[in-house]
């Protein structure tokens, strides 16, 4: 039987403790995920091939970026597999650049976008649209969801 994988991908590697959050819940729910860091700005082939390999490896892309934010929507451009960008908090624009880099997609190529810094979230987002595929992790859904209204 499959089993749900993610991609996880951010621009720098000063992003990687905000993408802990997402990394501690996916393991919560026990879905499998890679992490990647590549630029689309510093690395641009490396991120087009990523993208272009991904719909064999994975399910889903997570992509998180600060300022200018291109990452996730040249993933998405280069996918058909969903693709949740994750803005990051900066300190020129407290985020507000990513946070619109990656919400403001054309027509035809979206990225679903969760808060500034929202990596949990994101996460979750993904074991949601994963659980479609996957009827195993919507009983882990239904659990998280009755933890959090018990605490």
């Amino acid at each position: 039987m499959a089993k749900p994988k993610i991609g996880i991908i951010c621009g720098s590697k000063s992003d990687l403790p905000v993408l802990a959050k997402a990394e501690a819940q996916l393991k919560e729910f026990g879905i499998a995920y890679d992490l990647t860091v590549a630029s689309a700005h510093r690395t641009p082939k490396q991120v087009e091939q990523y993208a272009k390999a991904a719909e064999k490896k994975y399910d889903l892309i997570i992509a998180a970026a600060g300022m200018a934010a291109a990452l996730p929507g040249v993933i998405a451009a280069h996918t058909h597999l969903p693709v949740i960008g994750i803005p990051i908090h900066s300190p020129g624009l407290s985020g507000h650049d990513a946070l619109f880099s990656i919400v403001q997609m054309p027509p035809g190529v979206p990225v679903a976008t969760v808060a500034i810094d929202g990596a949990k979230n994101a996460a979750v987002l993904a074991a949601q649209i994963l659980a479609l595929k996957y009827p195993e992790l919507a009983d882990r859904l239904k659990n998280f969801k009755q933890g959090m209204a018990e605490a």
